[in-house]
């Protein structure tokens, strides 16, 4: 693509979108053409911000005219380089974030913009006397159109799902600039493929979400949080499975390791380990009540967490004494990436393995990696009950930036791990590892 060709279509641009919806000042560009680990890094001749859907199929319809790429982007909050321009210059921007309206707020739903900020929709739900159940480190940043580009999880799909599931409909700009409203809100819709399904989880590649239809739930009356020291990733599981035994109320289950949370400790200022003593890894816990005729949250987890203190299954647990320790207690949590990022450099893998597997994964994957790169420090954390480990391997000490041009033979690692055959001892199920950044299942 030449630059004649994208300053004429960046020219026809701001005569549909005016001089608002247009950026070309390289300064104002900058921020937005590297991903937030710092490792992509594009180039772009211009951002084109659209407020309405019919501006974006506008826009659609003139870059398949000038054949200039497109590049969604919401909060570019993603760490797969997915929101990151090519470097050669070639595509142009298209940010959704002036496409912030919550255009509606019921019982059953909240129809939100792509643009929209997760804690605003949060806001707006409360509001409501409802709750869009799913949340995320990056709630202050990241946008509606992302959440459901990347199919987001967060941390409580344990109880309420994916964003897949919490989708009852999105709308859409196709590549041809004609726009899917699939909005309706029809619970049976027999028309053919569900191609709202499709988009979720595309990133982009089949279609600009502009809008999407979010299902809520009642507001919670009240919620506790736990966190608990155990020995194993092994024990968080066997704890996890006598939790859901006894009550649907968890909603957050979070597996930490010891050492990334001596990284939170260290880089991010007002943190505090909330045990005393030194464990190997630990466990987040957040249960809720929805109503007042529920047994109060904390005495739930209180007498949850009683039998596995007594057997030695749990080393150590508290309870927040109050909403801002609640508070303090995630923000540990939420800052892992943020402390690790401070750090030094690091590669990052977002993989999914069947619950039952997660346990043996995050200790011989880290294994296999330590070993194969010596002074590297591997780890796993996430959400156990969804089987969503946030793998990292860290750079050796010392180690420069140029260390994570490295990361294919450190991935390498990570992909046959997810992938490799079973060995005798090993049920079939428990091999079917399933798909981490895009590599299936074994069949």
């Amino acid at each position: 693509m030449t630059a004649p060709a994208i300053a004429r279509f960046i020219d026809a641009a701001r005569e549909r979108l005016g001089a608002k919806g247009v950026v070309t000042d390289p300064a104002e560009i900058a921020p937005w053409l590297t991903d937030w680990r710092g490792r992509w890094h594009g180039a772009s001749s211009g951002i084109l911000s659209p407020a309405s859907t019919e501006e974006v199929a506008a826009i659609v319809r003139l870059a398949a005219q000038h054949r200039v790429p497109l590049v969604p982007q919401g909060g570019n909050t993603s760490m797969v380089g997915g929101a990151t321009p090519p470097t050669d210059g070639a595509a142009v921007i298209l940010s959704l974030r002036r496409m912030n309206r919550i255009r509606s707020v019921d019982d059953q739903r909240a129809v939100a913009e792509a643009g929209v900020i997760l804690d605003h929709l949060h806001a707006a739900a409360l509001a409501a006397g409802r709750r869009f159940p799913l949340t995320l480190g990056a709630r202050g940043s990241c946008t509606v159109g992302g959440l459901v580009s990347t199919n987001a999880g967060g941390t409580q799909v344990l109880r309420f799902g994916t964003m897949r599931g919490l989708v009852a409909g999105v709308e859409a700009v196709l590549p041809d600039g004609s726009i899917h409203n699939g909005l309706g809100g029809l619970k049976k819709d027999n028309r053919g493929y569900s191609l709202d399904q499709l988009l979720i989880g595309a990133e982009g590649t089949l279609g600009i979400v502009t809008a999407a239809a979010l299902r809520l739930v009642p507001a919670a009356f009240d919620r506790a949080v736990a966190w608990a020291g155990v020995a194993a990733p092994q024990a968080a599981l066997t704890l996890l499975r006598r939790l859901q035994a006894e009550t649907d109320r968890i909603e957050g289950f979070e597996l930490i390791p010891g050492t990334s949370l001596d990284l939170v400790l260290a880089h991010i200022s007002a943190t505090r380990s909330p045990l005393a003593g030194r464990h190997a890894w630990h466990v987040l816990i957040e249960a809720t009540a929805a109503s007042a005729q529920q047994e109060s949250s904390a005495a739930l987890l209180e007498h949850l967490l009683a039998a596995p203190l007594a057997d030695g299954l749990v080393e150590d647990a508290t309870l927040a004494a109050s909403e801002a320790q609640a508070d303090a207690f995630w923000r540990l949590r939420d800052s892992l990436s943020e402390a690790e990022r401070t750090a030094g450099p690091a590669t990052q893998h977002d993989i999914s393995v069947p619950i039952d597997v997660m346990p043996r994964f995050m200790i011989e994957t880290a294994n296999a990696a330590e070993a194969r790169f010596p002074g590297t420090h591997a780890s796993g954390f996430g959400h156990l009950g969804d089987g969503n480990i946030h793998f990292h391997v860290r750079a050796p000490v010392g180690a420069g930036s140029d260390w994570i041009e490295r990361e294919g033979p450190v991935g390498a690692v990570r992909h046959q791990a997810c992938a490799r055959p079973a060995r005798p001892d090993e049920s079939r199920q428990a091999h079917r590892l399933s798909a981490c950044n895009g590599f299936a299942p074994l069949s």
